[in-house]
Parts: C-alpha cells; sequence; structure tokens
C-alpha cells in the first residue's frame, strides 16, 4: 500500500496516539496538537458521547470513528469533494474527499449535494437525523488510505506522544542502570 506524505504523518499518528486523555497528557501550547487541522463538524458544545476505539485487526471489533451529540446541520470540517452520498444499510451517509488519501463520513446526515460536488470548510453539507445514538448524535469516520484513524487527530484533543528513557543517562565510561 502506498502512502501519500500527508497521509504518512497522520498515520504515524495514529499508530502513537493515546486512547484517552488525563490531566497530565495535555498538550502544551506550542504543541501542534493544540492547533486542529479541522472545524469540529457541529456548532456548540462538542460532546463526545462515544469515543473512537481502534480495532485489533483490519475487520475486528471496534468503534472506527467518534459520535458527537448534536443535532441540526453538518458542517464541512475541511475543504473537499463529496466522495459518496447515499444509504448505507439503514443510515444517509455522506462522505468527503479531503485529498492525499484522506476520507472523512458523517452518518445519519441526508444531504442534497451530490457525488463530485466541491464544499469548503464550514460550509453546510447536511443534516442530522435520528438513528445513531439514543439522542441526536452524528459518527464522524476518517480513514487515511482506507484504514480508520481517530479523528481527534485532525480536529485536536491528542497530544502528541513522548518518549521516556528506560535507563538514567551516566557519565561516559559508567554502566547504564535500568529503572526499578
Amino acid at each position: 500500500m502506498r502512502h501519500s506524505p500527508a497521509s504518512a504523518v497522520f498515520l504515524a499518528l495514529a499508530l502513537v496516539a493515546p486512547l484517552s486523555l488525563s490531566p497530565l497528557s495535555q498538550p502544551l501550547a506550542s504543541d501542534a496538537a493544540a492547533t486542529p487541522l479541522w472545524a469540529w463538524p457541529v456548532r456548540g458544545a462538542h460532546v463526545i458521547v462515544r469515543p473512537f476505539i481502534a480495532p485489533v485487526t483490519r475487520f475486528g471489533a471496534g468503534h472506527r470513528g467518534i459520535d458527537i451529540a448534536a443535532a441540526g446541520d453538518v458542517l464541512a470540517p475541511a475543504d473537499g469533494v463529496v466522495h459518496f452520498a447515499g444509504v448505507v444499510v439503514d443510515r444517509p451517509v455522506i462522505s468527503l474527499d479531503h485529498g492525499g488519501g484522506i476520507l472523512s463520513s458523517f452518518e445519519p446526515v441526508t444531504t442534497t449535494l451530490a457525488v463530485g460536488d466541491a464544499v469548503t470548510r464550514g460550509e453546510v453539507i447536511g443534516r442530522i437525523r435520528p438513528g445513531h445514538c439514543s439522542r441526536s448524535c452524528i459518527h464522524l469516520g476518517v480513514r487515511i488510505d482506507g484504514g480508520y484513524v481517530s479523528p481527534l487527530l485532525f480536529l485536536g484533543g491528542i497530544p502528541h506522544s513522548v518518549l521516556l528513557p528506560t535507563r538514567r543517562i551516566t557519565p561516559a565510561g559508567a554502566p547504564a542502570r535500568r529503572f526499578p
């Protein structure tokens, strides 16, 4: 599988991103993760009803996106082109192609847009319909070259990983000691 330079960066981030954030792992003001690449696809508060849960294997169980409590209009998170607009199983879905192998999908969302229509960041792309959560919500999924990644990589909220040493640094010539 061939990756574009942009998708390779996001794929690397997805592989090392933590599944949850604790107060100790919040991004620094200078951290690139603090500046989102995309706008949120809904107005108002951004309450995540169900987080992204990566499957262990490609076809394994998981939650390949995030569910955001919302009602009303759905906005394009970034510029793109409508990749798909229709019904999947029993839910209306719209997918956008953002270039570089990056696709976003939204459900349950009805739209008047058609495949090939260009959209710009912040443009209304559809309306949320009931049917996914027990309360009104939208499911947002993101794929890079066909593999699902956490949408928070684009929306902000996942800090960069920090590698910690596995042994103490000692003066030159002294033996290294392992942490207990």
